[in-house]
């Protein structure tokens, strides 16, 4: 009876102390992280592809990593967002390198420099061109780790209160452009403005700017610029493929699992397609409606004008990428690969859209 008496206390104290003990490493594993973006809550395409990125992760992980998203105004402002990552304040951000720009002027490369990069090449150089190297030496300066998370394809060159015909009618002409493209505008002679988007519709309409660009015909259509501007521009010189990103504070990245760091970086590649088929999806027949429903008129940049921003937009690239070290490894890469991209574009993308365009009969 003692024996049994004994073995019957043991078992009690032995269940007593487990039920004191930490809970699982699974449930102790879970994180709650606070992403930011530029972006104004819910915007379409961009606004939506950091709310989706987020939503992967926590399912890819059954709810260990449970990310809550603020758009931009909420927690800090839309350019604030870097500096809230970096610092620690937030967890992650969703947004366009451009934007710190004043960090570093190689940030640019990794989002869209004018004549640049399109979605596809830009895709090709980061995966495999050894840009997302380079990206993490930039990224790290900051105590930041990046990742591609997002495109929007080409661009549309704006939104415009006049037309404009002749290089010189840039000219004292107020735009909002951001990146090392509004630097070429400031070069063409027009007086460049700094807008996060949730400003630019008001800007635009009480004459704070003459002009505008924002991405395309599917965004453009929900921000409801032709309301206001009737010259619709193309094409967008300035972005050929804007990349989106995911910044993640680097200690809270090298705080994570393997296999969370895996999903993070499995789901920010899958967005990335993810949104610029969206885009693609959507620009056509959004700008049938801008053209036929509200009668925008959809005009095109003069050669003579695209010849003169294209040699500006060598030159600023240019200086852009000889700003310092880490900025002139950079613009080498990417250059590189450039060339690389338009050597083979040249008989593969350019040659097939040209003979689809020849008068044979389809479909």
């Amino acid at each position: 009876m003692k024996n049994r008496r004994s073995v019957l206390l043991g078992a009690a104290a032995t269940g007593a102390a487990a039920s004191t003990l930490p809970a699982p490493a699974i449930a102790q594993g879970r994180r709650r992280l606070k992403l930011v973006t530029t972006w104004p809550k819910n915007l379409p395409g961009l606004g939506t592809a950091a709310e989706n990125v987020a939503k992967w992760i926590k399912q890819a992980s059954e709810g260990d990593l449970d990310i809550k998203v603020y758009a931009a105004g909420e927690l800090v402002g839309a350019f604030d967002a870097f500096d809230a990552v970096s610092g620690g304040a937030a967890d992650m951000y969703h947004g366009a390198e451009y934007y710190w720009q004043g960090k570093s002027q190689a940030f640019n490369f990794f989002a869209a420099v004018p004549f640049g990069l399109t979605a596809s090449e830009m895709n090709s150089w980061i995966y495999w061109g050894g840009g997302q190297e380079l990206w993490d030496e930039l990224s790290a300066q900051f105590n930041i780790k990046a990742f591609m998370c997002g495109n929007s394809g080409v661009q549309m060159g704006g939104w415009f209160n006049k037309k404009v015909t002749d290089v010189e009618d840039f000219s004292g002409l107020k735009i909002r452009m951001p990146g090392l493209g509004g630097e070429v505008m400031r070069r063409m002679g027009a007086s460049v403005v700094a807008l996060p988007g949730g400003e630019i519709y008001t800007s635009l309409q009480q004459g704070v700017i003459d002009a505008t660009e924002w991405v395309g015909p599917w965004n453009d259509l929900v921000f409801g610029f032709y309301k206001i501007a009737k010259y619709y521009y193309w094409p967008g010189f300035h972005e050929p493929g804007t990349s989106l990103s995911l910044g993640i504070n680097l200690d809270v990245w090298n705080s994570l699992t393997k296999s969370q760091q895996t999903i993070i970086q499995m789901a920010t590649a899958a967005q990335n397609d993810f949104t610029l088929a969206e885009f693609n999806a959507n620009n056509g027949s959004a700008l049938a409606t801008l053209v036929n429903k509200h009668d925008v008129q959809l005009r095109r940049f003069t050669n003579e004008a695209l010849a003169k921003i294209g040699n500006l937009s060598g030159e600023v690239v240019r200086e852009a990428g000889e700003s310092d070290g880490i900025s002139r490894k950079i613009y080498e890469s990417f250059i590189s690969s450039r060339k690389d991209s338009i050597r083979w574009s040249r008989i593969s993308d350019e040659a097939y859209w040209e003979a689809r365009r020849l008068p044979f009969e389809y479909g």
